[in-house]
């Protein structure tokens, strides 16, 4: 029993040193580089709307799996969590590219909508630094099949990936709409 929950603890703390890599590139990749010329890719301006599109889809997908694991559908449930999880990653790419054209957005709204806006972006951005290890290790946990391990983490990933969700599309709203 030592055994599995040294083998447990090396995992999480593995997840946990690859996702704050992951995080420092991020910052690294949207603040620290030089924003390369996107002027000759009109296709780049797209982007974001294909993002927030992704981002829905991932929120779309995410409640159709708990709906189909409550119902014990485990095959349609394994598959959707796994679309998901392909989803977000397609998301993070084209995020990424974005970046790497266009660099920062300011957000130029003024008044309360300024407070509510920085509120929803910086729970958005703290919640993705703690989603990431979260979703590798639920992946992790139902691919070795250790299911009641599995069940509680997914209980905690589920409501943190939902909500980056839904706030990553409402970031997208507020930046055109302000």
């Amino acid at each position: 029993m030592e055994n599995q929950n040294n083998s447990f603890k090396s995992l999480w703390v593995s997840i946990s040193l690859i996702s704050l890599a992951i995080f420092a590139f991020l910052v690294w990749w949207i603040y620290g580089k030089e924003t390369a010329d996107g002027s000759s890719y009109p296709w780049v301006s797209a982007l974001p709307y294909i993002n927030c599109a992704l981002n829905s889809l991932t929120a779309i997908l995410l409640c159709l799996g708990v709906s189909l694991i409550k119902k014990g559908n485990k095959t349609a449930h394994r598959n959707v969590m796994i679309t998901a999880g392909v989803v977000s990653a397609i998301f993070l790419i084209t995020y990424l590219t974005y970046h790497h054209f266009q660099g920062d957005t300011k957000f130029l709204g003024q008044g309360f909508v300024r407070y509510l806006y920085f509120f929803i972006l910086i729970s958005h951005i703290i919640l993705s630094m703690v989603q990431v290890p979260l979703i590798l290790g639920t992946f992790y946990l139902a691919f070795t099949k250790k299911w009641a391990t599995h069940k509680k983490v997914a209980r905690i990933t589920f409501p943190i990936w939902l909500y980056v969700s839904i706030t990553g599309v409402l970031v997208f709203i507020f930046l055109k709409s302000f």
